[in-house]
């Protein structure tokens, strides 16, 4: 069964040597750019549905996961699970960071296409302003040095 919340999670590969890529993916449903997404099954609390979630959409088993502040809420006429829910307008959608070591990526059926961008191409690929705001905080987190590991 489908939770009320979301999950969002940035791949990304810093690289000492040159500037930090974010992978962003192209849905196939709607030919938007975002990263990772998807809802909570049954029981799962937001770590692993995250987690899961990567593995599904791009087959990416990392086990350096990051906690991102960044909380959007998200209008329930986004979900079909949700909809008909009566008294629930908004779902919220956590946000994390997976660092890889490599850029082998494998999309699922979601996804037509993936990129590895700057901060600056993904800024101009995404449509979402949630997916935005969490690319925001992660650069500048990886910027200061200051990623919260789960």
């Amino acid at each position: 069964m489908r939770t009320e919340y979301q999950v969002l999670v940035i791949p990304f590969i810093k690289d000492e040597h040159s500037e930090t890529k974010y992978v962003v993916f192209k849905r196939t449903d709607n030919s938007n750019w975002q990263f990772i997404a998807g809802g909570g099954e049954d029981s799962e609390i937001p770590l692993e549905a995250a987690k899961r979630e990567t593995r599904e959409e791009a087959d990416i088993n990392a086990s350096k996961f990051y906690f991102l502040k960044t909380i959007s809420m998200i209008p329930i006429t986004e979900f079909k699970d949700h909809k008909s829910k009566k008294g629930l307008y908004v779902i919220p959608e956590y946000c994390f960071a997976v660092e890889m070591n490599n850029a082998v990526i494998n999309i699922s059926m979601e996804h037509t296409e993936y990129r590895l961008a700057t901060y600056t191409e993904a800024t101009s690929l995404l449509r979402y302003d949630g997916n935005k705001t969490a690319l925001w905080e992660l650069n500048e987190r990886i910027k200061a040095n200051d990623l919260d590991r789960v």
